[in-house]
C-alpha cells in the first residue's frame, strides 16, 4: 500500500520532507496493537527517502469511531483533539510535511491535523492517502 501511496506523490517530496501520521489515541492503539497511518509512513518515507516523524502529532482524548458521521459532526468530534506533541514542535517548525492517513472520509480529521502541524510552524502540509471515500458516498450534513 505504501508503494502505491508514495507513486502519486509528487516528484518534489524528497529526503528534504517529512512524513508524519495521523495520530491514534493510546487506548485506541493499546486496543488494536498498530497505527495503520503509521505503518503506511514508515514505507513511503523509506521509498522516498525522507525522515519519519511518527510521534510528531497526538490524538490528546479519545474521539468516537466517525464512521456514520456527518461531515460536521466529525468536526465536532475532532475539534481540539489533535495537536502536535510538545517535545517534537523544533522538528516540524519550518518543514514540508507529507501527512500520512489510510483512509480520507469527509477530510476532517485531515484537516485537524494540517491545522495543528500549520500552527506549529509547518511550511506545507500534503496529504497523502490510500483511499478517498467520494464525497456521493457521504452524508453531506
Amino acid at each position: 500500500m505504501a508503494r502505491f501511496v508514495s507513486a502519486r506523490l509528487p516528484q518534489r517530496v524528497d529526503a528534504d520532507w517529512l512524513v508524519v501520521p495521523v495520530p491514534l489515541h493510546r487506548w485506541r492503539l493499546w486496543r488494536r496493537g498498530y497505527n495503520q497511518a503509521a505503518l503506511l509512513t514508515w514505507g513511503i518515507a523509506e521509498s522516498r527517502g525522507c525522515s519519519v516523524l511518527v510521534d510528531g502529532l497526538v490524538r490528546t482524548r479519545p474521539t468516537p469511531t466517525l464512521g456514520g458521521l456527518g461531515r460536521r459532526a466529525r468536526a465536532r468530534a475532532l475539534s481540539g483533539a489533535i495537536t502536535v506533541h510538545p517535545r517534537r514542535s523544533k522538528q516540524i517548525k519550518g518543514r514540508r510535511i507529507v501527512l500520512v492517513d489510510d483512509v480520507l472520509t469527509s477530510g476532517a480529521t485531515s484537516d485537524a491535523c494540517t491545522r495543528a502541524l500549520l500552527r506549529a510552524g509547518a511550511q506545507e502540509v500534503l496529504i497523502a492517502c490510500f483511499a478517498r471515500v467520494m464525497d456521493e458516498a457521504l452524508d453531506l450534513t
